[in-house]
């Protein structure tokens, strides 16, 4: 193992690179890029093992394990991701985002724009994706910055960074339910990223909302005056729902997986509630049942005359944005079954054990890193998230994160926390979402690198800083 053991890195730092260089530098699509990877990973792990005399081979039909990564991965969080995108998406088309916005906006107050776009933003982009998110609230942002004679580049930066934040920490969006996935978590697990996740992402959104406030007030904007106002955009709705049936969605289920989890916490012998009523709260809070409400919840909003046939535009429509996740996700799936195959997990399980390698907390930084790399090589951000906690997965033992805190799976869930801080360095112009704010916000090029791609880099530094301080407290 001491000759293996090297090689096997090596092999793995290469098919990371490989993923880098085919999604940055050929712009291969995510989905092709991990599977070639995986593929790769998985021959140099052969050839390593027959090299090096294992008795064993170091990956036993690779075929097989490529096929049963990919399915294991989307049978346990598929259903999850697919509800939670049909979700955001009905909430986009029946106007629900939009008396969110405004219900913030009533809250906060004129007074105070930039925090009113900045926590609008954050509230819309948990269910919605932030690229939708953001063309939703452009209109109202547009319409603030006339009202009010704010500078549009200061309310675009702060919506920009309160979506963004919410969209890389906060389930029931798919970038961190399948992170959640792919690091082990198991379903009735997922309510602790969203709690974990919740306070993260508030240090991030405040990070972006004080560059905003404080580094974007010079910059310059030129958005047409023929643009579209917020009234016109919502005269395409026919009735606004209440906040009430518009927060339902996205609380109904949130508050279903926290009672589940409640239910099933041990206590004693058994679990906090025993019997059928305790299995019944603990199924009833299983995620994919829960999210299930949430999509009837959703349904619920149609105004009574909407064409059936509407419903099943935005249904397709959402099953559309699903589609790459859903794939990256299990082809990411398939290259952790393979790693996991080898013994690279024993062999840096020894180097920490020796005292040269780093565990628990630094482990953090490292999944940061790593994350923070694939971020700014390739732009996705769910795709950094998909990729680095496919890679971690089976190294969490020997990195000391598969600890738990109860019945919590703390480490797990502190490794999700830190590869969303690294998937929000930095967004800039191989990032579909950096040409949205620019184009919805009148930036060029350089103004946008000035505003959004530094802030995100601040949010992903403060996020890492906030997580960081959770972990040595919880570790």
């Amino acid at each position: 193992m001491s000759t293996a053991g090297p090689a096997l890195l090596t092999a793995l730092a290469v098919s990371i690179g490989l993923i880098i260089v085919l999604c940055g530098r050929f712009r291969l699509h995510p989905f092709l890029a991990i599977v070639l990877a995986t593929y790769a990973f998985g021959f140099l792990a052969m050839g390593i093992g027959a090299a090096t005399g294992a008795q064993e081979p170091f990956v036993d039909n690779l075929a097989g394990t490529v096929a049963e990564g990919f399915g294991s991965i989307l049978m346990s969080i598929g259903m999850v991701i697919l509800f939670g995108t049909i979700i955001g998406k009905v909430l986009e088309r029946t106007g629900a985002a939009v008396t969110l916005a405004e219900g913030v906006l009533k809250v906060i107050g004129k007074r105070h724009p930039a925090l009113a776009m900045s926590l609008m933003g954050w509230v819309v982009s948990v269910p919605v994706f932030c690229d939708s998110g953001y063309v939703v609230l452009s209109p109202l942002q547009r319409s603030i910055a006339r009202r009010t004679g704010k500078n549009p580049v200061v309310l675009g930066t702060a919506l920009a960074t309160g979506l963004y934040a919410s969209h890389t920490f906060v389930p029931p969006t798919p970038g961190p339910i399948a992170a959640a996935g792919n690091v082990g978590i198991a379903s009735d697990g997922l309510v602790w990223v969203i709690l974990f996740g919740i306070p993260v992402s508030l240090v991030a959104a405040v990070a972006g909302l004080a560059w905003a406030l404080r580094r974007t007030t010079d910059l310059e904007s030129h958005l047409p005056d023929a643009r579209q106002t917020f009234e016109e955009y919502k005269e395409q709705f026919e009735r606004l729902p209440s906040m009430g049936r518009a927060l339902a969605p996205i609380l109904g289920p949130i508050v279903l997986m926290a009672i589940g989890s409640v239910a099933a916490f041990p206590s004693g012998d058994g679990t906090l509630v025993d019997g059928a009523f305790g299995a019944f709260l603990t199924d009833v809070g299983n995620p994919v049942n829960a999210l299930l409400i949430g999509v009837l919840l959703a349904l619920a909003l149609l105004p009574p005359r909407r064409d059936a046939k509407a419903l099943t535009t935005w249904v397709a429509e959402g099953l559309v944005d699903a589609a790459p996740i859903l794939v990256i996700t299990g082809a990411g799936g398939a290259f952790g079954a393979v790693i996991k195959g080898t013994p690279i997990a024993d062999y840096i399980a020894d180097l920490i054990g020796d005292g040269s390698a780093v565990s628990g907390v630094p482990a953090l930084l490292v999944l940061f890193a790593i994350a923070a790399l694939l971020k700014t090589a390739q732009g996705s951000t769910t795709a950094a998230l998909i990729i680095t906690s496919t890679l971690a997965q089976p190294l969490l033992p020997a990195l000391g994160l598969d600890g738990t805190l109860g019945a919590i799976p703390m480490g797990q869930v502190m490794a999700v926390l830190a590869i969303g801080a690294g998937a929000m360095v930095v967004s800039h112009v191989n990032d579909s979402y950096f040409w949205v704010v620019t184009q919805f916000s009148g930036m060029d090029v350089k103004t946008a690198y000035r505003a959004q791609t530094a802030a995100t880099l601040v949010q992903g530094l403060a996020a890492l800083g906030a997580v960081v301080l959770l972990g040595l407290v919880v570790l």
